[in-house]
């Protein structure tokens, strides 16, 4: 007997989650913990396996789809082997599917709109389905005879399959790859994904080839946009951008809403002298003393640093909870993370016991798996205080919202040579502007100032971060 298998909450209460990218199609056959799906949560992406062993009987959500905790999203056929293919009234067996109409044909190499992209083994299935219904209804029309008919059922393919050929497209049993925002951005341009040269990873195509379709000589072939018909100018589509609010955007943007309208901010500003943290980090990189393998910046030297002064102030590494504040004596530091899918901030465990050579690893494999979207939910709980770097946009200060859960959060300005004052005389140094923004409500002026000075102490003389 078939059987489905529901979404799964994958952590921290999550109540739904966006299809991303189906790893398998009706028909394959699938082992235990073969990789199925790979969708997205309110915090990152998460790859599903297979609970059982099987045959995939259909899919039940589309990529692009918002599927809620506990909706099934994938049937089997079961480990006997049993397939969809065998339901009542439907030809053939599972290796000898029907074949698909014209007009089945047509809507499998046509335009997708986001997330409704058909698949041909799909459309297979419902062309059987539809003339076992159809069938005891009446014979064919004896106004067309069956001779006349078949070619026209074949001809229409045949041209496709010509015409995708010459533009360097998959054929029509290939469908083209595209994340969901990138389908809906082709629909407004009204670019058929396939006449598209790929260039992303696995012959994906980006946002950026879509652009280089539109702006060659391929783009004056394509059809215009729908918002031609309704009178508007023809290229009125390349001048906005629509972005699904969802997944960790959404996430985000509720918790930062959240905290700026629970927590009462306060923020504080010092210039640091930074040249000899500068020096100190040419130094590691050039000796390697880390690590030929380790990447060594700025922002090691000021996770160290943090790490250092919240020890010595403890309050502003505290939370508020209930009627408590709760006052934490070790460090998982946050670093917020901008990726292609949103602003995260996971955080490394205990940074506070780490080496330096230690935490320099864990920033790597914290930069790397953010960037690829891989960061799951327990690595972004927990956090007690967080850097955001925004000096890597050349920015010199800002004043950054409290992560929810924390009461403190350091900002990072740019690292440039500005005229100081040594010893009475104007000099070139290398400084940079910290901030801390913090929670009123937990930690008064003194502490954040105290812990301010601290920091900008110890990235004024780095080498006490080793004693």
């Amino acid at each position: 007997m078939p059987n489905v298998f529901p979404l799964p909450d994958v952590g921290e209460g999550l109540t739904e989650a966006d299809i991303v990218a189906w790893k398998v199609g009706p028909g394959d056959a699938v082992t235990v913990n073969q990789i199925l799906v790979e969708i997205e949560t309110a915090k990152s992406l998460v790859e599903l396996p297979s609970p059982q062993a099987g045959t995939v009987a259909r899919l039940l959500a589309e990529e692009g789809q918002t599927v809620e905790v506990g909706s099934p999203i994938i049937e089997f056929a079961g480990a006997g082997g049993e397939d969809a293919a065998t339901e009542p009234g439907a030809p053939g067996t599972p290796t000898q599917p029907a074949e698909p109409s014209a007009a089945a044909a047509e809507e499998s190499t046509g335009p997708n709109l986001v997330g409704y992209g058909t698949k041909p083994a799909a459309t297979s299935r419902r062309a059987r389905k539809g003339r076992a219904q159809e069938a005891p209804a009446s014979p064919a029309p004896a106004a067309q005879p069956q001779a006349q008919a078949q070619p026209q059922a074949q001809a229409q393919p045949a041209a496709e399959a010509s015409q995708a050929a010459a533009e360097g497209a998959p054929a029509a049993g290939g469908r083209p790859l595209a994340k969901p925002p990138v389908r809906k951005l082709a629909k407004d341009f009204g670019i058929d994904l396939s006449a598209v040269a790929a260039t992303g990873a696995n012959g994906e195509v980006t946002r950026e080839d879509l652009h280089r379709h539109r702006a060659g000589a391929g783009a004056q072939a394509q059809p215009a946009p729908a918002s031609a018909a309704v009178g508007a100018p023809a290229e009125s589509a390349a001048l906005e951008e629509r972005i699904p609010f969802k997944g960790v955007t959404k996430f985000m943007a509720q918790a930062m809403v959240d905290s700026a309208f629970t927590a009462p901010h306060v923020t504080e500003f010092l210039d640091v002298d930074m040249t000899a943290t500068m020096a100190f980090t040419r130094e590691l990189k050039a000796s390697q003393a880390l690590g030929a393998d380790v990447r060594v910046s700025p922002l090691l030297l000021v996770a160290k640093a943090v790490c250092w002064a919240a020890l010595r102030n403890p309050r502003i590494n505290a939370a508020l909870e209930g009627d408590e504040i709760v006052v934490r004596r070790y460090v998982n530091l946050g670093i917020a993370a901008a990726t292609p899918r949103g602003l995260i901030v996971p955080n490394i465990k205990g940074a506070h016991e780490l080496s330096l050579s230690r935490l320099a690893r864990e920033l790597g494999a914290l930069t790397e798996t953010a960037r690829a979207g891989r960061t799951q939910p327990a690595d972004q709980a927990g956090g007690t205080i967080s850097i955001t770097n925004v000096g890597v946009f050349g920015v010199d200060a800002g004043t950054p919202i409290i992560n929810p859960g924390e009461a403190a959060i350091v900002a990072f300005g740019q690292v440039r040579k500005r005229p100081w004052v040594v010893d009475d005389e104007i000099v070139a140094r290398e400084i940079s502007t910290l901030a801390v923004s913090a929670d009123h409500r937990v930690v008064d002026g003194e502490i954040i100032s105290k812990f301010l000075a601290d920091l900008g102490r110890a990235l004024e003389d780095p080498r006490q971060l080793l004693i």
